[in-house]
């Protein structure tokens, strides 16, 4: 794989890279170690992160993934320069009491006692890509698709949560930055900001894509392409509802694995991904993938890799055996014919994971 340039930034990266929400949830310590063993062994150099992992967020695992990673990095001497390593701070926590006390805000201060904070947890000294997870304002994102201007949650300005990450990138503790679950607005927004006052400028957005949530098509892809800022595309099986299994099963049904994610965490399935017309859809693009002759998660994974939008996409496992899967599909093409028809499918059924 060639790595690709972040935006203006002067990381480059592979196109694929190795989410870890999992890690310290549904993948312990040692699982964990031989996933990102596995990684590096197979070439990928870029491992996303968040203070806020694991996922599902509890009390009891936040923070988590970080410090599995900086275990790893503790142990593993030379793994840290071979490595891009992005994580991420919290936005308004709101409904998680154990962030910020539930802050509805992100904070110039916020945000640079969250960096000290995972900079120590990761064991490193700089952290190449620092995104802010979730904008402060109030916007449509984790399935809400309207806007609602009366709802508040404006905050801290954009233009103060540049001037706290410049610190970052001046004190040596963060290379580039990025966001994440923005919109077309904002991601304007921060870099007319940044170089209107000479403050850094976003290297990626981070949003879901996949073929249940094409959102990023609906606008966002014109703003990034315009203003050379990359796309990291996030949950491209849609919780593993693109892979097949849960096709004949359901989520909760006889058959499913308990380990299933949407199978174990009820929480994940209250949100866009629980959805009955999400999973009806997924079985179309099954059935779809079938019929040309590829996996659910071959159809799934080809796409975003080959999508133009697309600068690396992000996979998240819970075994080696998984993520070897994942890694295979790397340099599958699909055909006219093929991309036609999930045009087709999506003008039908439209984005029911957005």
């Amino acid at each position: 794989m060639k790595t690709i340039q972040l935006g203006q930034s002067d990381l480059h990266v592979t196109p694929i890279c190795l989410g870890t929400m999992t890690f310290g949830e549904q993948v312990d310590e040692a699982t964990a170690f031989d996933i990102l063993d596995r990684s590096l062994e197979r070439g990928v150099n870029f491992i996303d992160t968040a203070e806020m992992y694991a996922v599902p967020p509890r009390a009891e695992t936040f923070n988590a993934t970080e410090k599995i990673i900086g275990n790893w990095l503790g142990q593993r001497p030379g793994a840290r320069q071979k490595l891009v390593i992005a994580s991420k701070v919290a936005g308004p926590s709101r409904n998680m009491p154990w962030i910020r006390g539930g802050s509805p805000d992100l904070t110039g201060k916020d945000i640079l006692e969250a960096c000290d904070g995972s900079l120590k947890r990761l064991k490193i000294d700089v952290i190449d890509l620092y995104q802010i997870h979730w904008p402060v304002r109030s916007v449509p994102a984790f399935g809400d698709i309207y806007y609602q201007p009366a709802s508040g949650g404006e905050g801290s300005s954009i233009h103060a949560q540049l001037e706290a990450l410049q610190q970052l990138v001046q004190a040596g503790k963060v290379r580039a930055i990025g966001l994440s679950n923005e919109t077309p607005y904002g991601v304007h927004e921060f870099v007319r900001l940044a170089e209107q006052y000479g403050l850094p400028r976003v290297a990626t957005v981070q949003n879901g894509y996949s073929l249940l949530n094409r959102s990023v098509e609906n606008a966002l892809d014109e703003t990034l392409q315009h203003l050379n800022v990359s796309l990291l595309a996030y949950s491209p099986l849609a919780f593993g509802l693109l892979t097949g299994k849960y096709d004949a099963t359901g989520l909760t049904g006889p058959g499913t694995s308990p380990q299933a994610r949407l199978t174990k965490f009820e929480s994940s399935r209250k949100q866009r991904w629980g959805r009955p017309e999400a999973l009806a859809a997924a079985k179309r693009y099954s059935a779809l993938a079938r019929e040309h002759g590829l996996t659910p998660l071959q159809l799934a994974l080809a796409f975003c890799y080959t999508k133009w939008q697309v600068a690396s996409t992000l996979i998240g496992v819970t075994s080696v055996a998984q993520l070897d899967e994942c890694l295979d599909v790397w340099g599958t093409t699909l055909p006219e014919e093929l991309l036609k028809a999930i045009d087709a499918l999506r003008w039908e059924i439209r984005d029911p994971a957005q």
